[in-house]
């Protein structure tokens, strides 16, 4: 694992509310791997490895996906980690250019999903989630809302009740976060609200109230992924990005043995994958200029503040009421009206319940 790796290309779909568009997840990954190589400038010739993530669909939809932008005989391997499974994508393609088995590789993420909160689909054999929920249900009695917003809002409820965070901290960040998606053309939704309307909005478990809960969403991305030598060649210097720090965390026994909401979203598992990256990249917190966080839901994304070290334990509300936190963007100065000047240094910050986390540091090559 001491080769370096850089992000040469990335390509994204319009994220669509599922059955709005007229198109299959084929359809989607074309759109988003031809962005990507394009963006690249490199044939899908030259990926020597590939890596799919969905959630909602049957085996080898990868090699499906991938069909329509070349049949060359590469590996594909398919990936699912629940909600961090892009970026798991993203891991498994990163390790396998910075271990020296590809000098190009392809990490692409989809989804066609259903309307509606998120379900099980299989009742005759132990849920992903079990563990989760039943440990969840020790701590706080069960009730009729969805299992995912019922997760996080209890996470909610306990930071709320330890360290004095109100509803309207969690409340401001879903307005921040619709006003930010005015400006991002590849988001499904593109309303700003008043926070009023945001707390006004239908409560589907307290705090949490629609306009703080991430929808169900069709969409894909990806990235193409390559070694020095690689970038050497092609002489890409200019719109390289390398990956300076990453790293994927599971389960913990402190997510189960605490009685704690906050560990059982995942709270410890963000913190131990940001530790790492921070410590790859020989950088800290302070260092961030730029943050992609998991914001799921409006009380997630207030707890991983404090998880990625952008704020103590049980502070994170302080970074909102000082509306710290509303800035989007990217590094290479191509995020037009979501840009932050200046930016050097990006977090990426991707968890899925049952679980898995991963978090990963981008910046500038600096000259080997």
């Amino acid at each position: 694992m001491n080769q370096r790796t850089f992000v040469i290309g990335v390509g994204m779909t319009k994220f669509e509310k599922p059955g709005r568009r007229e198109w299959d997840y084929p359809d989607m990954v074309k759109e988003a791997g031809d962005k990507a190589l394009a963006d690249a400038g490199v044939p899908y010739d030259e990926i020597e490895q590939v890596y799919v993530g969905y959630c909602y669909g049957d085996s080898c939809y990868g090699q499906r996906g991938i069909y329509p932008l070349g049949l060359t005989g590469v590996p594909i391997v398919n990936v699912n980690n629940n909600c961090a499974t892009g970026s798991t994508s993203l891991y498994l393609a990163r390790q396998a250019v910075a271990g020296g088995f590809a000098d190009c590789a392809f990490a692409v993420g989809f989804e066609k999903m259903e309307r509606g909160s998120l379900g099980m689909k299989y009742d005759d054999r132990a849920g992903a989630l079990d563990v989760l929920i039943e440990t969840m249900n020790e701590v706080r009695p069960p009730e009729s809302s969805p299992f995912a917003p019922q997760m996080f809002g209890n996470a909610g409820r306990e930071h709320m009740e330890r360290y004095g965070s109100t509803p309207q901290d969690f409340a401001w960040i879903g307005w921040k976060n619709h006003k930010h998606s005015v400006d991002n053309p590849y988001a499904q939704f593109q309303d700003a609200y008043t926070q009023e309307e945001v707390e006004a909005a239908t409560m589907i478990h307290e705090p949490l109230t629609k306009l703080q809960c991430s929808p169900t969403s069709d969409g894909s991305a990806a990235a193409v992924i390559a070694s020095e030598r690689f970038v050497d060649k092609h002489e890409l210097w200019d719109q390289a990005i390398e990956i300076v720090g990453q790293a994927l965390v599971t389960d913990l026994a402190s997510t189960f043995d605490e009685g704690s909401c906050i560990k059982i979203v995942g709270y410890d598992v963000s913190k131990e994958a940001a530790r790492i990256a921070y410590e790859q990249a020989g950088l800290g917190p302070d260092d961030v200029d730029v943050c992609e966080l998991h914001d799921c839901f409006s009380t997630n994304e207030l707890i991983t503040y404090e998880a990625l070290g952008f704020a103590p334990e049980g502070e994170g509300q302080n970074l909102v009421r000082a509306e710290a936190t509303t800035h989007g963007g990217e590094l290479r100065g191509e995020a037009d009206k979501r840009q932050v000047p200046n930016a050097k240094v990006g977090l990426q910050h991707n968890i899925g319940l049952g679980g898995a986390a991963v978090v990963t540091v981008y910046a500038p090559p600096l000259a080997s």
